[in-house]
């Protein structure tokens, strides 16, 4: 990749994240908004309750048959380009894309099972009946195991951006759709389990960090890799055949 690419695609997400994370996490930002935008002692979390329907319903249990049919959508383009002519030009993309989104989904529910972090609705000021510690706070023994770090079900939206890095060379429009349309969902689902208490906000923005570093680091191994030498071959192949034309014009 090109100082243009690092700079874009490690540089600014990296101060981006940082700028976003760093108060979420050192000054506990994530109950105070929480409080703000989705809890309400009387009456409980914005989406449980009456709005259960459309935070536990619609975004949670039916949302996820839009991560579940794409990925099973790109697994069957891949198995079909082994076939089909016209999908074999975009094999390698399209195991990118089905390896990428296993990983982010695997390694978010890796890091759940073993971060040992409340979900808000578990902590007392929450409806729930434990202190709230911060990310990296002393946990006593006598707490139950937790996994609601980092979010899950956001994680499974943000890493559908693998399909922007599998597009990312060879279709900048359709690449540039599918990173909006991901990174859209992912923000969808993030807000209905915050409003159901599921997770704080770091949860989610830790997900989608998460996401997009794994998948600049698979991409700059394999497809801008790919890329690079693809190209310098395209470049030698121009210069033999200049040079073969030299060499005809000689008298």
């Amino acid at each position: 990749m090109t100082l243009r690419d690092w700079r874009g695609l490690v540089g600014w997400p990296l101060l981006a994240f940082g700028f976003v994370l760093a108060p979420l996490l050192s000054i506990a930002l994530d109950p105070w908004l929480a409080r703000l935008l989705f809890y309400d002692p009387a009456h409980g979390w914005l989406g449980a309750g009456g709005g259960a329907w459309w935070a536990r319903t619609v975004i949670h249990e039916d949302g996820r048959w839009i991560v579940r049919v794409t990925v099973a959508v790109t697994i069957v383009a891949y198995a079909a380009s082994f076939k089909v002519a016209r999908l074999s030009p975009w094999r390698r993309e399209l195991l990118f894309a089905v390896g990428g989104m296993a990983i982010v989904i695997g390694l978010v529910g890796a890091l759940k099972a073993v971060t040992n972090v409340d979900c808000p609705w578990d902590l007392a000021g929450f409806g729930g009946d434990r202190p709230y510690l911060g990310l990296f706070g002393n946990r006593s023994d006598d707490l139950p195991h937790a996994q609601c770090f980092p979010g899950a079900h956001s994680g499974s939206a943000f890493a559908l951006m693998a399909l922007y890095f599998a597009l990312r060379d060879r279709a900048r429009r359709a690449a540039r759709l599918a990173l909006v349309s991901a990174v859209t969902l992912g923000t969808v689902f993030a807000f209905g389990q915050q409003a159901r208490g599921a997770h704080f906000l770091s949860h989610d923005v830790s997900s989608a960090a998460l996401a997009w570093f794994v998948l600049v680091g698979l991409y700059s191994s394999t497809l801008a890799t790919n890329g690079d030498s693809l190209q310098v071959k395209a470049r030698e192949r121009v210069g033999h055949h200049a040079d073969d034309h030299a060499a005809d014009d000689v008298p």
